[in-house]
């Protein structure tokens, strides 16, 4: 028998919340006080912020596009970790309705989907996830220390810092260490944010599904009498009232999360393309940066591709309804079914659609829509340097 447990796939997500926010979960001493301020004021804010500032007396284009890269990806990482936050309770609340919805799965038939369909799906895109964050981050570990045993007196990535680093070795690896260690912190928020959304899209698609599998079977039991049947719709509705609110409180979770991700992914794809035609001058440095590419697109690609799913699992809900015995079923029967099938059809409409920032559909048009505004502003660039 297969065992349903959508939660544990959030495991990895609370563990890492755990580290990054642990006053939410009642932690709330002083010394774990001022933990979390200090790492939110010196990496959420302070990393974007030190790389940022460094862009103002406008360096030469090779750090500036170099630059911009880690400053963009990490700006948008900050941002959509504060996104997750401010709606960490939502995400509570999201755990507790998929925890009910799993006590639906009934039948072979929708032990078979889970299995084979929804649990699988959330492996491969979780792994492919992880295995890009691991490969990104073996490649920024090799250039870290070829970097420091190089003796070179460089960052790795050039930034402002309050303090003369390039006189002074205790200085320059009090700042070396300060950007390795943010960066794999931002890693870590980063992690966590582009893993939430798609595996939620992906939890609401698949038990969407299931529900649908379950209404179109309704009346097709021969040992089920009217009473039976219609007990079984009315348990239906009340399940069909918790998949609207788990669709509800994940458009508010991941709307402001994927505003960011699409504009950031645009933007960040953009310059490093630019930045490795024209200006990456070594293999490892051109490996790092592909690498690079490949990730953001895995970051953006499961979120649109779920959302997607979404959006026609929603859209099939009427058709499940029609699909079982609605007419040998008694009057009161029908008009149940009929009264809850134009509610159904009145949520299929823009209302059930994804919208990143409430205003940019989530679907794998949105996808190739980032894709070709990376390469719009790539056109800018190669016409501007052709000057």
């Amino acid at each position: 028998m297969v065992i349903i447990d959508s939660v544990r796939f959030y495991r990895p997500f609370w563990l890492c919340m755990r580290m990054l926010a642990p006053t939410f979960f009642r932690k709330t001493t002083l010394p774990v006080r001022v933990y979390v301020v200090g790492l939110h004021l010196l990496v959420t804010l302070g990393f974007p912020l030190h790389l940022l500032i460094h862009l103002l007396p406008l360096p030469e284009p090779a750090d500036l596009f170099k630059n911009l890269i880690m400053t963009l990806t990490c700006l948008a990482c900050s941002l959509k970790h504060v996104a997750h936050l401010y709606h960490l309770p939502k995400s509570v609340e999201i755990e507790s309705l998929l925890e009910q919805l799993d006590l639906f799965v009934e039948g072979e038939e929708e032990h078979h989907y889970y299995l084979k369909h929804l649990q699988r799906y959330a492996k491969v895109f979780t792994q492919c996830l992880y295995i890009s964050f691991g490969v990104i981050y073996v490649a920024f570990i090799f250039i870290f220390i070829l970097l420091v045993i190089s003796g070179s007196w460089e960052l790795i990535y050039p930034a402002y810092f309050p303090f003369d680093w390039q006189r002074n070795r205790f200085l320059y690896g009090v700042a070396i260490t300060y950007q390795a260690s943010c960066i794999i912190i931002e890693g870590v928020q980063a992690l966590i944010n582009d893993t939430y959304t798609p595996l939620t899209l992906c939890l609401l698609g698949g038990h969407l599904h299931l529900w649908a599998m379950r209404m179109a079977r309704l009346g097709h039991d021969p040992q089920e009498n009217d009473e039976d049947q219609h007990q079984r719709l009315l348990r239906y509705i009340e399940q069909h009232k918790l998949l609207m609110r788990l669709h509800h409180l994940t458009h508010q979770t991941i709307s402001p999360v994927q505003l960011v991700q699409l504009g950031g992914c645009g933007a960040t794809l953009c310059i490093i393309v630019s930045y490795v035609l024209f200006y990456a001058d070594d293999l490892m440095s051109l490996v790092y940066n592909l690498i690079f590419i490949v990730v953001v697109c895995v970051q953006l690609f499961p979120s649109c591709y779920f959302a997607s799913v979404v959006a026609a699992e929603v859209q099939s809900l009427p058709y499940a309804i029609f699909s079982s015995r609605w007419y040998e079923r008694s009057r009161r029967h029908r008009r149940d079914l009929l009264i809850f099938t134009q509610l159904t059809l009145g949520t299929t409409g823009r209302g059930r659609v994804m919208l990143a920032g409430g205003f940019i559909e989530l679907n794998l048009d949105a996808f190739f829509a980032t894709l070709k505004m990376a390469y719009s502003l790539f056109a800018v660039v190669v016409r501007v340097k052709g000057r």
